[in-house]
């Protein structure tokens, strides 16, 4: 038999049989009792419906009930619901970091009883059994659904803390050299050699590339401007997308060496049209990633660099542009990034470029110091 009430301002508590302390908390909007839960001892019950009242004083209570949606519920309505989330291939990656990382394991808790704790056990789990960008990219997630959660006024403050938690760690890319860009470009099929060349000295993604058309590419004022992406989906098909950012929407200038690859190559292998692809295959099917890899592969075990990723051709463009001295705003603008971030990358990989400032100031000193034996002389 429980033991009687004992009453406290804003709320009751009482032993249970078990022994355990139950709390309930009157909800000042209805005036009704809610039970809080149960604790061991009754200072931890004293405790929790201080807590309690503290947050109703300061506006920052919510209803334990509120908390009670399963947390991988709440999380499917998100996913459906989020404006943000309009790319097909991002749906897909969300719908994976559900399905297989949150879903199954905390995702199975109610959304009120998530703590700082079990975030911190989860995260440590998934970072043993999984890559660490995928334990990333899962926690930055989750802390994007409960802080919705928040907004919704079903849990009072987030309980993902963790700091760096969400942060990807890039690992350092191999650099193909100029004569290697030549190399792969030459050995894959003509109809291909502009793709390779393009990649590294217009800084374009490989969905970008597979997008453009006729119509993107302006010779008259040497540029190329960037308005789509094609996106690969795990079931095959293939669906156009505009850029993630306003960032990704941008006009970039081609390098004049590369204008008569482009000509050969708009004459002898894009499609008709101004709306005619730059990328096509022999039967005039849109560039596919899956079917490029396997040309790639070949290509590169032929130069021996077996490490090389066809985004690395990206890589060593915006390593040789960070080279010519291009500012930060300059080369984010290049790249299609918002954030500074891989722009700053970049630029502190110039070991070349740092040399050559420092053989730029050398020679000021040394004429510094020629004008001053001048005015010593003269004086």
């Amino acid at each position: 038999m429980a033991k009687r009430s004992r009453r406290h301002s804003g709320g009751t508590i009482r032993q249970l049989p078990s022994g355990r302390w139950q709390v309930r908390v009157r909800d000042g909007a209805t005036s009704k009792l809610v039970a809080l839960g149960t604790y061991a001892t009754k200072a931890d019950a004293n405790a929790a419906l201080r807590h309690a009242g503290a947050d109703q004083d300061r506006g920052a209570w919510v209803p334990p009930e509120r908390g009670s949606v399963r947390l991988e519920d709440y999380a499917r309505d998100w996913l459906d619901s989020n404006p943000r989330i309009r790319s097909p291939r991002t749906r897909e990656r969300y719908d994976g970091l559900l399905r297989l990382h949150i879903g199954p394991t905390i995702g199975q808790a109610a959304i009120g009883k998530i703590t700082p704790a079990s975030v911190r056990r989860w995260h440590t789990d998934l970072a043993a059994s999984a890559s660490s960008d995928t334990a990333a990219k899962a926690y930055r997630m989750l802390r994007a659904v409960l802080n919705t959660a928040v907004a919704d006024e079903l849990i009072v403050r987030n309980p993902c803390r963790l700091d760096g938690a969400g942060q990807e760690r890039a690992e350092e890319r191999p650099l193909a050299t100029v004569a290697e860009v030549n190399e792969l470009a030459d050995l894959v099929d003509p109809r291909w050699r502009l793709l390779v060349l393009m990649g590294a000295w217009t800084s374009l993604r490989f969905g970008e590339l597979a997008a453009l058309t006729r119509a993107d590419v302006d010779l008259m004022r040497g540029v190329v401007r960037v308005t789509k992406s094609r996106q690969r989906l795990d079931d095959g098909t293939s669906v156009v997308v505009p850029p993630k950012s306003a960032a990704g929407r941008r006009t970039v200038a081609i390098p004049p060496p590369l204008v008569p690859e482009i000509e050969h190559h708009l004459a002898a292998f894009a499609q008709e049209g101004a709306d005619g692809l730059l990328f096509v295959g022999a039967k005039g099917a849109p560039l596919d990633r899956s079917h490029w890899n396997r040309r790639w592969r070949r290509a590169r075990a032929a130069i021996g660099r077996d490490d090389l990723r066809f985004h690395d051709l990206r890589h060593t463009g915006n390593t040789l542009a960070a080279a010519t001295g291009a500012s930060t705003k300059e080369l984010m603008t290049r790249m299609g990034h918002s954030s500074m971030a891989a722009a700053l990358r970049y630029q502190h990989a110039t070991d070349d470029r740092d040399q050559a400032i420092a053989r730029a100031l050398g020679e000021a000193m040394e004429r510094g110091k020629v004008v001053e034996l001048d005015d010593r002389r003269s004086g």
